[in-house]
């Protein structure tokens, strides 16, 4: 009896055993076909991005000015990159650095106005076009050379199909673009950002359903002139207090509060536009399985440190919001990442959410792994350069060529002199202690410069003088070093 009580028991337990495993089989095989159904329904991909947006004028980043309730939202949704970083801080050499996911001396922009070769790189949309995806651009370009106003035929546009495009222009109500393949100037209707968001809505409520789809938005605020944002946005700002960052002189006050206001005025416009694109998304259905991403090209001294615009080192020139959301892959519980990431590595890295493999012509970092585990590694730096100094940044003006690295809690910058500027961002977060060159901070300084030049090392950059990369690429440039412009 007792025996056939104890071999009763052992069956059960053995039952429930190839039960459980059973279970457990049916749950692995599950998952299996789940995250094979995720592959098989590629993500789209709306990557929309604003011209001299600093990281520290949002809402969600702490700005008592800002006025940006849309972004606020979708950063407590997001991965919200804390050290968002504009490699070389200018226009022309982010936009060639973001469509290639390489540094400014391999792909050779390094200067506004000089055209992004179509043969030297394997560009974001191509690599999405031969994926299966329908590929839009709609906004500002700037990567076609000096005459910023000409037409750009479809063999220049790095593999877009869809095109509302134009060279460069910040004439914001009198804003022209072109459409696809006809070469005749149009204009879009009132303040620019906005129609070219309504535009951005047309094509994914026409792109829902029909496949997978990958859509650039490029504003061309907030860059000044700062005074043309729509009337109502003006108005919400202009008898308002303007809270002033420490680092701006009192000398000028004045001058920073008048910017600033224009400045907030054009940030608020775009925050109802987020808005506006965030709704069609859900309207659409396509909300869940869409990888939504906001950034900047570059940030805006406004006056920090006496200085105004960009190609700084500086983290008003620097640093840029950069908020990625799609629920099918982190849900939406909004994370803070605080490793410094690259323009270049934004490219491999989009392309790694999507299931799709970086192209051998990428230098850039593919994040995606460590995203999705929520892990931070790497060497915790992201490479910061002026190639050559131009426009507003002149050497008349202070402009130098530089090199340093922006870390999660440092700063460190040499220049073709030596070391020039140390800061710990931590502990001064507005940058205005240098510790360059103090024997107390020796140690730490030695390690940064070690890092520099690591960094120098993997991009091949010899850090020469300005000129050298100008006589290397064939440039021709005014006496302030700027390739003259055709409006």
């Amino acid at each position: 009896m007792g025996v056939s009580r104890i071999g009763r028991r052992r069956f059960l337990r053995e039952g429930a055993a190839a039960a459980a495993t059973v279970l457990m089989g049916r749950r692995l095989a599950l998952a299996e076909a789940e995250e094979t159904e995720r592959a098989a329904r590629k993500p789209n991909l709306v990557f929309v991005f604003a011209d001299q947006w600093r990281a520290q004028a949002t809402g969600y980043a702490g700005d008592p000015n800002a006025h940006t309730p849309n972004l606020d939202r979708l950063a407590s949704e997001s991965l919200c990159f804390t050290r968002a970083v504009a490699g070389c801080p200018v226009c022309s050499p982010y936009r060639a650095s973001l469509l290639t996911g390489q540094y400014p001396l391999t792909h050779g922009v390094f200067l506004n106005d000089v055209r992004l070769s179509s043969g030297r790189a394997v560009s974001i949309a191509d690599v999405y076009n031969a994926a299966g995806y329908h590929t839009a651009y709609i906004g500002k370009w700037h990567l076609d050379g000096s005459n910023r106003g000409a037409f750009i035929p479809r063999e220049r546009r790095q593999g877009f199909q869809f095109w509302r495009g134009f060279g460069c222009t910040h004439n914001y109500p009198n804003s022209p673009y072109y459409a696809d393949d006809d070469p005749a100037k149009r204009t879009w209707e009132g303040y620019d950002a906005i129609a070219q968001t309504r535009e951005a809505e047309a094509y994914i409520r026409q792109r829902a359903g029909s496949g997978p789809f990958v859509l650039f938005l490029s504003w061309g605020p907030p860059h000044n002139p700062y005074g043309t944002a729509p009337q109502p946005c003006r108005e919400r700002f202009a008898d308002r207090e303007i809270r002033l960052r420490p680092n701006v002189p009192a000398s000028l006050k004045d001058r920073a509060e008048t910017d600033l206001r224009g400045y907030y005025a054009h940030l608020a416009a775009l925050d109802e536009c987020i808005g506006a694109l965030l709704r069609t998304l859900r309207e659409t259905g396509l909300e869940e399985n869409t990888l939504f991403v906001f950034t900047s090209d570059h940030g805006d001294m406004l006056f920090s440190q006496g200085q105004t615009r960009k190609q700084r080192p500086w983290d008003e020139s620097i640093l840029v919001p950069l908020l990625v959301r799609c629920p099918a892959v982190f849900g939406t519980q909004g994370r803070r990442v605080n490793m410094p990431v690259n323009a270049s590595d934004l490219m491999p890295t989009l392309l790694g959410l999507s299931g799709l493999k970086a192209p051998d012509t990428v230098e850039g970092t593919d994040f995606s792994r460590v995203l999705r585990a929520g892990s931070e590694p790497g060497d915790g730096a992201a490479l910061i350069a002026c190639y050559a100094p131009f426009g507003e940044w002149t050497r008349q003006m202070g402009g130098r060529e530089y090199r340093g690295v922006r870390t999660a809690r440092y700063t460190y910058v040499r220049t073709l002199e030596g070391p020039w500027l140390l800061y710990d961002n931590q502990a001064d977060p507005y940058q205005q202690e240098n510790l360059c060159s103090r024997p107390e901070h020796a140690g730490l300084q030695a390690e940064l410069d070690r890092l520099l030049s690591r960094k120098l090392e993997e991009t091949r950059d010899k850090f020469l003088p300005a000129d050298e990369y100008i006589r290397q690429w064939g440039y021709k440039v005014d006496s302030s070093g700027t390739v003259p412009c055709v409006s």
